[in-house]
């Protein structure tokens, strides 16, 4: 039976329903439990926007507040993972997993090639991306293309609450380290949840809305503004359709190209730099093969090549809005904004 939820309880119910399943899973992060653990304050955090409050009442001692140190905690995940468990280790922003790099990107990524598929790293990394939370630079970045460049690794970005529980089922069960992004932004938005257990498999977008004069592709919170976009567009007769990626590695270009090739117009919006992002990735492929189907010029909306500001107004003009977006599909199917 389905019923509406936030995408924060989204996550909090599938972890759950999880760690009673599996007795593998675990769980590490920062305050995940109730910070010092002392009397009156176990459970009472649930990290620092509460997404687990409430888990360490039912599941005990497999959750582990850990120091304020994300290398030494994300390097003991990947080492429970390469023995035997499923961790699940939390970021409170994916901006600090610079410093695990490391762990990430040399340990956990490329055991199963470098032990000929016999060592595995079931290990989840769920963090915060996005702007938009008034946190400024060293808070609010979308990294998401950086793992995404790294073999071996899987990466999700999710944009509604089904989708997030689906995805983050399938991604504890995956026998590959995946990066599993949250935007802050979508936390409180609300969606039909079945009450049991499922997933959605890895790789396969979703087409959000059907249209045949431009195809729009992006992934987490610019799904929303692209269909305000999408909606604005259709009182001038403009039919748009979106394409929700939902995971970056692997990606569905399939799906990609099928819109491309009906609709014969493409814009990529990513909040992410726009340097070597996903934008430029679905741009690059759907060039390369799909290229006697394009009508037009792609085009792609994306903040500029800067730090994300502190300053409320200038942070509200760096993220791609629904009229940046809808100027570029103009661009694109009228050739003009």
């Amino acid at each position: 039976m389905a019923r509406k939820i936030s995408l924060k309880q989204a996550v909090n119910e599938a972890i759950d329903q999880e760690m009673t399943r599996d007795p593998t899973v675990i769980m590490l992060g920062e305050d995940i439990v109730g910070g010092t653990g002392a009397d009156g304050e176990m459970d009472a955090w649930g990290g620092v926007l509460g997404v687990t409050k409430g888990l360490y009442a039912k599941h005990g001692d497999r959750l582990l507040d850990t120091p304020l140190s994300e290398s030494a905690y994300v390097g003991a995940a990947i080492g429970a993972a390469a023995c035997g468990m499923r961790p699940i280790a939390e970021l409170m922003f994916i901006d600090f997993m610079g410093v695990c790099f490391d762990q990430i990107f040399n340990q956990a990524a490329k055991f199963k090639y470098m032990f000929g598929g016999h060592a595995e790293t079931p290990v989840v990394i769920r963090a915060m991306v996005g702007a938009g939370f008034r946190a400024a630079a060293q808070h609010s970045q979308m990294l998401t293309p950086i793992f995404a460049h790294i073999p071996g690794l899987k990466v999700v970005c999710p944009s509604n609450p089904y989708d997030t529980k689906g995805l983050l089922i399938q991604s504890i069960r995956d026998n590959d380290p995946v990066i599993f992004c949250e935007h802050k932004n979508l936390y409180a938005i609300e969606g039909e949840v079945p009450e049991g257990s499922y997933t959605i498999p890895f790789g396969e977008a979703n087409i959000v809305r059907e249209g045949k004069h431009c195809t729009i592709v992006t992934y987490g919170l610019m799904v929303h503004r692209s269909l305000d976009a999408a909606n604005a567009l259709a009182k001038e007769g403009i039919d748009v359709e979106v394409v929700d990626l939902r995971t970056l590695s692997p990606l569905d270009i399939d799906t990609v190209l099928e819109s491309v090739t009906k609709t014969g117009h493409l814009v990529c919006v990513d909040e992410a730099s726009p340097r070597c992002n996903i934008a430029t990735d679905i741009s690059a492929q759907v060039a390369m093969h799909a290229f006697s189907a394009l009508k037009a010029q792609i085009e792609m909306v994306c903040p500029p090549h800067v730090p994300v500001p502190f300053s409320p107004s200038l942070e509200d003009l760096y993220i791609p809005g629904a009229p940046a977006i809808a100027a570029a599909v103009r661009r694109t199917v009228k050739g003009k904004n």
